[in-house]
């Protein structure tokens, strides 16, 4: 009985950082039903995530034990260095989201605990499907990330663009959740497994299936739903609008990396990137998001609408690297979503800063609202300045690293169209990018709608941006060492 036990404590250890994740929401749950404390509630969280972090740290570098279980083909969850890589930055996008959620909220009337609820729960749902290698697990972690996002995007009610940001992805999240089972439900009909590695087994025998095209088409539509990549992008600008500010960072971040990683391990494991039909539906998504996104976003004087087409045009460039390497992307993929992550928590960072304290009459949205911040905010327009020239890919920067390897990806993959759509998108994109930073060194307004408190730079959501900016430089000057770690990050 004790060498059961052992054994099933050893089959555990991997997933001992997701574990600390669940251990503290049942301790969030407690501490608010005791008593409402946004400082402690925000405190147990930030803690929670901090250790889950620091254990998958140590278990990356071999000071805690990470178990001796191999894995196995057909089991739900598997941690490899794949997904050790990406549990990385959804730990840290997560923190970066919780700090940013504490300044937003610390005028709200209304209940905040339950914002980090939520966000733990979508936290660990996104942690599940880094490592899903199952249909089963595919279908339960993401409906564990997604669920919670619907109350999370609607969670200051009061506002009509809230409330109608969270019933719009509660309504097409349930169609593409729809769509994806389904799919999954055909490919289960044709093959007989549900396991993504045995797919790939059985595919050679049934390669022009017409059931296994439509049920792997079926979930690649619902995948790209949850992508935001185009023709399924329509949701993203309205929600990334509608949503809290430091929502919209999560959205942008930690869902997005969880997706992608999970896109690319069901893609890699089963073989369905194969498929020739499935490689032209990807290409054609690729193109599409970088037109559709880049074009559309030239016309926004929104900001945040503006990250959102942004977001649909970056899927695109990652698709791209999927189809064109292969079995290779894993790492470049990884590289390049951590990194739009981090820019993107800058960029948000920077928006939710300016939109606090909570006004029922909505936030720092628009373009106009940065209007000559430069001469009252440097350090803040600073940020924002690298932010975008990190998305617009402009050397020095890590934006500058991840796009040149996508574009050598296509290149390698002598997908000579597709390495023409970056080079032609990242143009298109430049224009919208240095239009924000115009902005921000225009003549200042006589009226200043929303501003920053005076001491943001040394409160912990400031602190969070600088250093995100830091390390965005860092790895833009010296990108040896993102190299390096990304390279590890290789599925099983």
């Amino acid at each position: 009985m004790n060498e059961f036990t052992m054994n099933d404590l050893m089959g555990l250890m991997p997933y001992a950082p997701i574990i600390a994740v669940v251990i503290t929401v049942l301790l969030v749950m407690v501490a608010i039903t005791i008593k409402r404390s946004h400082v402690f509630t925000g405190t147990i969280t930030v803690l929670g995530l901090n250790i889950g972090l620091f254990t998958l740290l140590g278990q990356i570098g071999g000071v805690i034990s990470s178990g001796s279980v191999l894995p196995q083909a057909e089991q739900l969850f598997v941690v490899d260095s794949f997904a050790q890589f990406n549990m990385v930055v959804i730990f840290i996008c997560a923190l970066a989201c919780c700090t940013l959620s504490y300044a937003y909220l610390v005028n709200l009337k209304d209940n905040k605990d339950e914002l980090y609820l939520l966000m733990l729960l979508s936290t660990t749902g996104a942690l599940l499907m880094v490592c899903a290698q199952h249909m089963a697990a595919f279908f339960m972690s993401l409906e564990l990330l997604s669920v919670p996002l619907y109350g999370l995007l609607a969670y200051t009610f009061l506002r009509n663009r809230s409330l109608e940001s969270g019933l719009k992805y509660l309504v097409l999240s349930a169609t593409a959740s729809a769509t994806l089972l389904m799919g999954m439900a055909f490919i289960y009909a044709q093959v007989g497994s549900l396991a993504f590695k045995p797919i790939s087994l059985q595919l050679v025998n049934m390669f022009e299936s017409p059931l296994l095209i439509l049920g792997a088409a079926m979930m690649m539509f619902g995948i790209a739903f949850k992508l935001s990549a185009a023709p399924f992008h329509a949701w993203t600008p309205d929600v990334y609008e509608g949503a809290p500010a430091p929502i919209a960072t999560y959205l942008a971040s930690v869902t997005k990396v969880a997706m992608m990683a999970l896109a690319i391990r069901f893609l890699l494991d089963t073989k369905l990137l194969a498929l020739p039909s499935i490689q032209m539906l990807i290409m054609v998504m690729a193109t599409l998001s970088i037109l559709v996104g880049n074009l559309l976003a030239v016309r926004q004087t929104n900001l945040k609408r503006l990250l959102g087409y942004s977001s649909i045009a970056h899927m695109g460039y990652v698709l791209i690297v999927i189809v064109s390497i292969g079995s290779a992307a894993d790492s470049i993929s990884s590289m390049y979503m951590a990194v739009y992550a981090f820019t993107s928590i800058g960029a948000f960072g920077v928006v939710t800063l300016m939109s606090s304290p909570y006004r029922l009459s909505g936030e720092a949205g628009e373009l106009i609202h940065y209007q000559g911040l430069f001469w009252r905010r440097p350090v803040l327009t600073a940020v924002m300045t690298i932010m975008m020239l990190s998305l617009a890919g402009i050397p020095l920067t890590a934006g500058f690293i991840t796009k040149l390897f996508a574009i050598l990806a296509a290149v390698q993959g002598t997908q000579w169209f597709l390495a023409a759509m970056i080079i032609l998108g990242s143009g298109i994109g430049l224009f919208y990018y240095l239009r924000v930073i115009l902005t921000l060194f225009k003549r200042p307004k006589e009226f200043i709608e929303f501003d920053v408190a005076g001491q943001w730079g040394i409160r912990t959501g400031g602190i969070m941006v600088i250093g995100v900016t830091a390390v965005i430089v860092f790895f833009g000057v010296l990108p040896n060492s993102l190299i390096v770690w990304s390279s590890l990050a290789r599925i099983w």
